[in-house]
């Protein structure tokens, strides 16, 4: 029996770091979150992804989260962790696959990559878990948003209810310059 418990539970890790490797894990996620060892998730990434895994840190400010966009990004992702994990009683890192699932149906990923990547997902549920982010209740649309922990809140506005003055901006304006532009279609009036 034992013998068929470790079979499976070795399968159940591996599954896991196919479903990670597959949403985009880096090698230190999928080291932090199985009992696999380096050189087979090195393997099972190759092949998963028909190539090495990407090399460098990995993030490691609670400020990234607190920006504008990437905090809204973040409060959602967040929010279907928590509620997978509260009200469906999903075990941690079910909960996490599934939520950053969710969160890439509900973005817009076909013109590029999600503004909260998975190990920027992983690393915020991390800083949950170590206390070092709260969620805060805006005071005019009541939703919970990611805010540093120990941060007074009583007056806390979100980013959608009070956008700063540059927001979206950007995007909006390279957009603008990668269209192609239309010649106008000047029509005389004849009378």
């Amino acid at each position: 029996m034992t013998a068929s418990k470790s079979l499976v539970g070795e399968m159940l890790q591996v599954q896991l770091a196919i479903d990670l490797i597959e949403l985009g894990a880096r090698l230190q996620v999928l080291e932090t979150e199985t009992d696999l060892s380096r050189a087979r998730l090195i393997r099972l990434f190759k092949e998963v992804r028909g190539m090495s895994p990407p090399k460098g840190m990995l993030p490691f400010s609670t400020d990234w989260f607190i920006t504008w966009l990437p905090n809204i990004h973040s409060s959602l992702f967040y929010a279907f962790y928590q509620r997978l994990k509260e009200q469906q009683n999903c075990e941690r890192m079910e909960a996490f696959v599934k939520a950053y699932r969710l969160y890439t149906e509900q973005v817009d990923v076909d013109a590029a990559e999600p503004v909260l990547g998975l190990t920027r997902a992983w690393t915020l549920i991390r800083f949950f878990e170590s206390d070092l982010l709260q969620q805060s209740t805006c005071t005019r649309c009541e939703g919970h948003f990611v805010a540093h922990a120990h941060t007074p809140d009583q007056h806390y506005v979100c980013g959608i209810c009070q956008p700063p003055s540059r927001a979206g901006k950007t995007r909006r304006r390279a957009a603008q310059i990668a269209a192609p532009r239309e010649t106008p279609i000047i029509r005389c009036q004849r009378g």
